[in-house]
């Protein structure tokens, strides 16, 4: 029983908690007991008194004159209870117990004590107001009692967007007055003062009685007194407020405002029906046009990397070799350049393209709407595969590159060793064919023509010795032809010429020892000495014209253990100088002797020797050529050997950084898979670790930069193996790229998973619940399970499953028929099952609200009920209505709701 006798404490009246009550008070109770503190010493203020005495008449008034009463004077009219039982009757519609009709003190106790445990029944804690206070004509306590009266019966049971109370009734009135200048909202005293507020409240529902334009800030009083004379006399609201006492009043009462304000609210509570239609009408709209703008985004983007990877792979499988190495260098950095610049930002867009596929696809979910289908072309499987064919073609291109520099760095080696032979080759051959033609053994004496013979003969050593640089002259161009060497043409001439030159002399030099064999029984003696000295300095002679060629011998190498291998050829070479020297000394002894002969025996020599035209300055002067030569060899050897060395410090240099990058991709790869399955804590919390996780990744880029330098440095100095490592720069980019995509994706994940909790109001130990559920039955940890293990999931869940409602939810959950179920499919699944989402017949309702129950909506009605950018979309894409209640202009919005949902097509 309620206690109403407690008369000697301090007077709070109010609610002040919430019960279990008929029409629910807890969230208002909590309201007054507060809203109270502010005002509880200064509710006697004569304005505010005058306001609230205006007010509450009235309002009672407003019920009373329904039972064909009315109350004068709100502290005197009451007392005795009877009209205070009748009011509630009359607002309740509820019989309250028969009131005693005796005059005495007792008698009307009882009836306010009546009064006052019915309003005790609905819920409402009255303190402090006791019948004896209201039987005694106490102001204060009977002011109080009404507005509990009130706060109960007009004000309580307002709601709008799950607020309550006195919160519900200021957020409608300010969605109603947003649309007008000058007014603004925020409270139930000074807002109202300009009485603008009230005429906005009835210009928006019945605009045909207010002229807004025409009304002036500055003119409070006509404002006010026009909105009272027009609610009372056109909406039945009658006149609970002065417009004198408002504007004079420095601060309006609150709840007389409030108490007004809420009769205006009753008064249009139909269009609120159609406000709550139209609300849901727009929140479904803007769902499909933001999908719709999302949809465009993806088709637009999917187009541009479809086109970019459309243009860049004819590029990559071009394979028309160019005829230097600078313009194969050239396309090598062009293939840079693409790597480096080009082609990562479309990594990351083909990352985000998928992230918005995948992002649009949930809402479509969560929205119950159908799933988004790229047009034909651009699906993200389109887009995959033209990846792939993308990095295939970029794969093949980058190893073709390589390989063709190599090649064109073999054939200019090749060129230049052909030339540098051919050089050789003909400045020996120059004049030989007019000495074979030559004939001089004619007229030639006995001696002569035996001088001549040892002549040829020492000529046809010379010609033997030569035949092997004219064989390796031959090679050489056959290989630069079987290498498709740019410049084949004019080897192949100056090779022809060589071999056919050279057949002349074979011919030459068989037809001159023909002529001079007839005439050999004529010879009968030469100068052994000279003889030998051709014989022997004939081969030394092209031993160091072969000494001085593969001195200057060029030479290609790509390890140090090649350029090793030359160096050691070079010293062995060095070691057999000594030799060749005394060989040299021992020539030029003999030379020497046949001086010394010819002067002891006074014979005359012509000056030379007949047999041959090496000389000893000859001899010298090859000698000490080749004596220069060494020392110039030694030094390109170990040029060469810096040059390996330092390569092989480049090859180290990255194996080493490779050897730390290449491991550390590996684990974060492993990481994100394992924390993508035991993900712990909300789903917030796992996506700041995963997006401080994805920070930590992108700050370890820097690493991968000094790596793509090093490779740079490598691939400059035209090194093409690494046996210090097994990770390749390929192998490297492709890692971090897919460590890249693989973050973004899980992040995604989570993200849609909030999207989803959000959306189907999933809470924290749910979802952490279907986490630890799908990760116990997920048995291979590989974030997807087979049917079997989600089968064995949903009986843990307590379905009772046959083969067809299986199937049935296979489906649904795995509309491609992988045979596998993802963690994101399983949450979509459990929350359509535990949750309501709007619906196609929601919609049709809620636009027959707004139609007015009719059949069909006109383009005037959704302009007036919409906003306007939604209410042009659904003129656009509504069809006409064609039943037989027809008017012109109808729109059939049936249709169009169902076209919402992939029910039918627009």
């Amino acid at each position: 029983m309620v206690d109403y006798h407690a008369a000697n404490q301090s007077y709070q009246y109010g609610p002040s908690s919430g019960s279990n009550g008929a029409g629910g008070g807890g969230s208002m109770g909590d309201y007054m007991a507060q809203e109270d503190d502010w005002d509880r010493d200064l509710l006697l203020d004569p304005a505010w008194e005058k306001q609230q005495r205006k007010t509450f008449t009235a309002w009672c008034n407003s019920h009373l004159r329904k039972a064909g009463t009315q109350i004068e004077n709100i502290d005197e009219d009451f007392r005795d209870g009877l009209k205070l039982m009748l009011l509630l009757e009359v607002i309740s519609g509820e019989r309250l117990p028969k009131p005693e009709r005796g005059k005495m003190r007792v008698h009307k106790i009882n009836n306010v004590n009546k009064a006052l445990d019915f309003i005790a029944s609905k819920g409402v804690k009255l303190v402090s107001i006791g019948a004896e206070e209201i039987v005694d004509g106490n102001a204060k306590m009977t002011l109080g009692m009404i507005w509990t009266i009130i706060l109960r019966f007009a004000i309580q049971d307002i709601s709008v967007e799950e607020t309550s109370a006195k919160e519900g009734l200021l957020l409608w009135c300010q969605r109603k007055t947003a649309p007008y200048k000058n007014v603004n909202v925020q409270n139930f005293h000074i807002s109202w003062k300009d009485g603008l507020a009230f005429n906005a409240l009835i210009h928006r529902h019945r605009p045909e009685l207010i002229e807004y334009d025409k009304l002036r800030k500055d003119d409070p009083v006509t404002n006010l007194n026009n909105a009272f004379e027009v609610a009372e006399k056109y909406l039945d609201i009658p006149k609970m407020l002065d417009a004198e006492d408002i504007v004079g009043t420095l601060r309006p009462d609150e709840k007389a405002i409030m108490t007004y304000v809420s009769c205006f609210y009753h008064a249009f509570s139909g269009a609120q029906k159609a406000e709550t239609a139209a609300n849901r009408i727009c929140k479904v709209l803007a769902v499909n046009q933001e999908n719709e703008h999302l949809m465009e985004d993806y088709e637009r983007l999917a187009s541009d990397l479809l086109e970019w990877i459309r243009r860049t792979i004819p590029w990559l499988e071009d394979r028309v070799p160019q005829k230097t190495i600078q313009e194969m260098q050239q396309k090598l950095e062009d293939f840079r350049d693409y790597r480096r610049v080009h082609k990562p930002p479309k990594v990351q867009e083909k990352c985000q393209l998928e992230i918005n596929f995948n992002t649009l696809q949930t809402k479509l979910r969560l929205s119950n709407r159908p799933a988004f289908m790229p047009s034909e072309g651009r699906m993200v499987s389109d887009i995959n595969n033209g990846w792939q064919h993308l990095e295939q073609a970029e794969k093949g291109y980058e190893e073709w590159l390589l390989n063709e520099i190599r090649r064109l760095e073999r054939l200019d080696h090749l060129a230049e060793k052909f030339r540098q032979k051919a050089s050789i080759h003909e400045a020996w051959t120059d004049g030989k064919e007019a000495m074979l033609k030559h004939r001089d053994y004619e007229t030639a004496t006995l001696s002569d023509i035996k001088a001549l013979i040892r002549k040829h003969e020492a000529f046809e050593s010379d010609l033997a010795a030569h035949q092997d640089r004219v064989e390796q002259i031959a090679a050489i161009a056959q290989e630069l032809n079987e290498l498709d060497y740019y410049d084949s043409h004019d080897v192949n001439t100056r090779c022809q010429k060589i071999c056919d030159q050279w057949d002349a002399l074979g011919s030459l030099t068989h037809s001159r020892r023909e002529a001079l064999e007839k005439t050999e029984k004529q010879l009968e003696t030469i100068d052994q000495l000279h003889l030998e000295y051709a014989k022997r300095a004939a081969p030394f002679n092209n031993w160091m014209e072969s000494a001085m060629e593969d001195l200057q011998d060029m030479f290609i190498v790509h390890t140090t253990e090649e350029i090793e291998g030359l160096i050691s050829a070079h010293d062995q070479f060095k070691s057999t100088l000594p030799d060749a020297d005394r060989e040299r000394e021992a020539i030029l002894a003999i030379h020497k002797e046949a001086q010394r002969i010819a002067e002891s025996n006074h014979i005359k020599l012509s000056g030379s020797n007949p047999y041959t035209t090496v000389t000893p300055q000859i001899i010298n002067s090859k000698w000490e050529k080749v004596q220069q030569l060494v020392p110039k060899r030694d030094h390109a050897l170990l040029e060469e050997q810096s040059k390996q060395q330092s390569n092989e410090h480049l090859r180290r240099q990255f194996a080493s950084q490779a050897n730390i990058v290449g491991p550390w991709i590996q684990t974060k790869m492993e990481e994100i898979g394992r924390i993508s399955i035991e993900m712990n804590g909300t789903l917030e919390d796992q996506l700041s670790h995963l997006k401080q996780y994805e920070r930590s990744i992108v700050d370890y880029k820097p690493n991968l930069d000094l790596l793509e330098q090093q490779h740079q440095l490598i691939q400059e100095a035209l090194i093409f193996d690494n046996k210090h490592t097994n990770y390749t720069m390929e192998h490297i980019r492709v890692g971090w790229e897919q460590l890249l995509t693989t973050i973004a994706r899980t992040i995604n994940e989570v993200e849609n998973q909030i999207l989803t909790r959000d959306a189907k109001g999933i809470s924290q130990e749910q979802m952490q619940e279907f986490r630890a559920s799908f990760n116990h039955f997920d048995k291979k940890q590989t974030g997807s399970m087979d049917s079997d293990d989600f089968r064995a999931l949903l009986i843990s869940t307590g379905y009772s499953l046959g083969d067809a409602e299986f199937n049935r939810i296979m489906s649904v959950v795995d509309p491609n028929h992988s045979g596998l179920v993802t963690f994101q499919a399983f949450i979509d699944f459990m929350s359509r099952e535990t949750t309501d989402t709007d619906t196609a017949d929601q919609v049709i309702a809620s636009f027959k609200v707004l139609a007015g129950d009719k059949n069909f909506i006109t383009a005037e009605e959704l302009r007036r009920e919409l906003p306007p950018d939604q209410a042009e979309y659904c003129i656009a894409r509504m069809a006409p209505y064609q039943g037989p209640d027809a008017v012109p202009g109808a729109l059939d919005y049936k249709s169009f709701s169902t076209a919402l949902y992939g029910e039918s097509d627009l």
